[in-house]
C-alpha cells in the first residue's frame, strides 16, 4: 500500500513532468493528445480527449493506450461525484473488464478559472482505483491543458483576425486604367502561422497613369496588419497630390516616422505612363523589381534604395526605364524569394532565371512565377502584382 508521503511525492513528479509535456505545441488538437500522451504514460491504461462541438456532442480528438478499455464500464448507471481537495471533483465510474474491476474517471475540460468548457478527459485503469493523489493529478493535468487550450484558441481568434484583415484588404486593389492589365496573388502562410504585414496597391492618377504599390510592415500579427492599413491609407492620399514616387515615399516616410508606434515597412513604387512608355520607380528598402520581356526571359532592375518607411531619414531616389507593351512588370515581397539560409543575392538570382511562356496572360506569369518558385510552401507571406500595358487598338484601315 502506498504512504500518505510517497503518494504526494509522486503526485509532485507527475505535476512536474506534466507542465514539461502538456502544452508545448501551441496547437489545440496538440494540447489534446499530449494530455492523453502523458497521462497513458504515468497514470493509466488509457486515456482520451473528448471536446464539445454543435448541440454538446463529444468528438474524440485524442486517446493513447487501451482505447477498447475507453467506455463506461456500467452502462446506464450515472456516475459517482468524487470530492478531492480544495473543493475539486471529478466523475467516476466502476465495472468489470474482461474478469478484471475497471475504474474509469472523467475529468471536466475548461478554460481558467472553470469558464468555458471545452470537452471531458477520459482515463481509465483495470485492476486498481485511482488513489487521491492520482485523482487529483487528473484534475490537475486537465486544468493545465485547458489553459493551454484556451491560449490556443484566443491566438487562433487573433490570428484569423489579422488574416481576414490582410485579405480584405490586398485582395482587392485598386482599379487601375484600363491601358493597363494587371493580376495579384496573395499566399499566406497559413492560419496558424503569424500574419505579417505584405500588401500591394493600384492607384489611379491623372493623364492615364496609374502607380503601382507593394509593400512590407516588419513583423507579424494583428499590429502590423493594422499598421499596414494604415500606410496604405496615408499613401493613398498621398499619391492623390500626383507627386513623383520619390516624393511619395518622402511624404510617406515623415508622416510614419511623427508616430513612434509605427511599424517600419519597406516599399516599392512604380508610376506607369503607358502614353509616354515611360516607369518611374522609387524604392524604401524594398526588393527590386523584375521586368520579364516578350521572350520571357526576365531581368531585375537596379532601382535605388533608400531606408525603409517610418525611420525618419529620408533620401529617396527616382529611376525612370522605358517600357513596352510585351514587357510584364513584377512586384513581389520578400516571401516569394527568400529561402532560410540562403543569399540574398542566390534568391533573386533564381527569380531572374525563370523562363517565362512567351505572350503569356498577366495572370499566367503570376501563377507561373508562384510555382516556379514554390511560393505555396514559402517560409513567409507572399504578395505579387504584375502589370503589362494593353496594347492600342490599331483602326481600321483607310480612317
Amino acid at each position: 500500500m502506498v504512504s500518505e508521503r510517497d503518494g504526494l511525492e509522486a503526485r509532485l513528479r507527475a505535476v512536474e513532468e506534466a507542465l514539461e509535456r502538456i502544452g508545448t505545441s501551441g496547437d489545440e488538437r496538440g494540447t489534446c493528445r499530449e494530455l492523453a500522451g502523458f497521462l497513458f504514460r504515468t497514470l493509466c491504461d488509457a486515456a482520451a480527449v473528448d471536446m464539445t462541438g454543435r448541440g454538446g456532442v463529444h468528438g474524440r480528438v485524442a486517446q493513447a493506450g487501451a482505447t477498447d478499455l475507453l467506455r463506461d464500464p456500467s452502462p446506464g448507471a450515472p456516475p459517482a461525484v468524487r470530492s478531492l481537495d480544495h473543493g475539486r471533483t471529478v466523475e467516476t465510474w466502476t465495472g468489470q473488464a474482461g474478469g478484471r474491476p475497471l475504474y474509469l474517471v472523467s475529468v471536466r475540460l475548461a478554460g481558467p478559472g472553470g469558464g468555458e468548457a471545452y470537452g471531458r478527459l477520459l482515463a481509465v485503469r483495470a485492476g486498481r482505483d485511482f488513489d487521491d493523489h492520482e485523482a487529483a493529478t487528473l484534475h490537475f493535468a486537465a486544468r493545465l491543458a485547458g489553459v493551454h487550450i484556451g491560449y490556443a484558441r484566443r491566438q487562433a481568434a487573433t490570428e484569423k483576425t489579422a488574416l481576414d484583415l490582410q485579405r480584405a484588404l490586398v485582395s482587392e486593389p485598386g482599379r487601375p486604367h484600363p491601358n493597363l492589365e494587371i493580376a495579384s496573388r496573395y499566399l499566406p502562410v497559413g492560419l496558424r502561422s503569424l500574419v505579417g504585414g505584405d500588401w500591394f496597391e493600384t492607384v489611379r492618377l491623372h493623364f492615364g497613369r496609374t502607380l503601382l504599390v507593394v509593400g512590407d510592415v516588419m513583423g507579424h500579427g494583428l499590429d502590423a496588419a493594422v499598421d499596414m492599413n494604415a500606410y496604405r491609407s496615408v499613401l493613398r492620399e498621398v499619391a492623390s497630390t500626383e507627386l513623383a514616387p520619390h516624393r511619395v515615399l518622402r511624404r510617406l516616410d515623415t508622416l510614419s516616422a511623427s508616430d513612434d508606434r509605427r511599424r517600419p515597412a519597406t516599399c516599392l513604387l512604380v508610376r506607369i505612363d503607358p502614353a509616354r512608355g515611360i516607369a518611374l520607380y522609387a524604392s524604401a528598402g524594398h526588393l527590386p523589381p523584375a521586368v520579364f520581356g516578350g521572350d520571357g526571359t526576365g531581368e531585375l532592375l537596379d532601382v535605388p534604395v533608400g531606408p525603409p518607411l517610418g525611420t525618419g531619414i529620408g533620401g529617396y531616389e527616382a529611376l525612370a526605364r522605358p517600357i513596352s507593351a510585351d514587357q510584364t512588370l513584377l512586384l513581389y515581397t520578400d516571401g516569394l524569394v527568400e529561402r532560410r539560409g540562403e543569399d540574398i543575392d542566390t534568391s533573386l538570382a533564381r527569380l531572374a532565371g525563370l523562363r517565362l511562356a512567351p505572350g503569356a496572360p498577366v495572370e499566367d506569369i503570376v501563377t507561373a512565377v508562384c510555382d516556379g518558385l514554390d511560393a505555396h510552401h514559402a517560409e513567409d507571406d507572399v504578395a505579387v502584382l504584375a502589370a503589362r500595358l494593353r496594347p492600342r487598338p490599331v483602326p481600321p484601315a483607310g480612317r
